[in-house]
């Protein structure tokens, strides 16, 4: 996890670093095209992939894993503002076990207004809303699922690379909420942490 963490770090600074090298080069067409008085406004849909780790309560389990999937929104900027919404759907690899006893979050997603503040084309941004996601349990042959709905609250950094082009490091904190189990008698709430990166494409 330690791994995971300091690769997250250090991939945001590298976002960071992206128009601070641009301006060390020559102008011309294409720097001016890409990095002159950047305006976020507009309609974006991307993908994403990333990591999530987290615990599901009343068993002892800590479901990690590889997730991805697709995001999509829109921004509206007022001088360095930029307020909007955005949703997305994951497919999540996050599950653990203790013997035959197996607890798996398989899919999350989420529906979320942002709030944020740009220098140029690097967006700094706060963001939560709505979370829903599916909890498994599997108990040797037999399986039991249940759909949950949350909340979810984070933040990121995202940088435009070009006019339509951006990519983006997001941490997100993820509850599901309780939902009762047949097989284990009693409820278990999902909670997970996400760190993910992306490329957006605005429209």
């Amino acid at each position: 996890m330690g791994r995971i963490l300091l690769g997250a770090v250090l991939a945001v600074i590298a976002c960071a670093a992206i128009p601070a090298r641009a301006a060390d080069l020559p102008s011309g067409p294409y720097l001016s095209e890409t990095y002159g008085a950047y305006n976020w406004t507009g309609f974006y849909a991307g993908l994403n992939i990333g990591y999530d780790w987290g615990s599901a309560s009343n068993t002892g389990l800590s479901p990690s894993g590889f997730a991805g999937g697709a995001q999509g929104g829109f921004n509206w900027q007022s001088g360095s503002i930029v307020l909007g919404g955005e949703t997305d759907l994951q497919i999540s690899g996050a599950s653990d076990n203790s013997g035959s006893f197996k607890f798996s979050n398989p899919w999350f997603g989420t529906l979320r207004g942002r709030a944020g503040y740009a220098l140029n084309n690097i967006l700094f941004y706060a963001t939560g809303g709505l979370a829903y996601g599916g909890g498994e349990v599997d108990l040797g042959p037999l399986s039991e699922s249940h759909s949950a709905i949350g909340w979810t609250a984070g933040g990121g950094l995202e940088v435009g690379l070009t006019r339509r082009w951006s990519v983006k490091a997001e941490y997100l904190h993820v509850d599901l909420g309780a939902q009762n189990y047949s097989l284990t008698g009693v409820s278990h709430d999902i909670t997970a942490n996400v760190l993910r990166f992306g490329s957006n494409f605005r429209f």
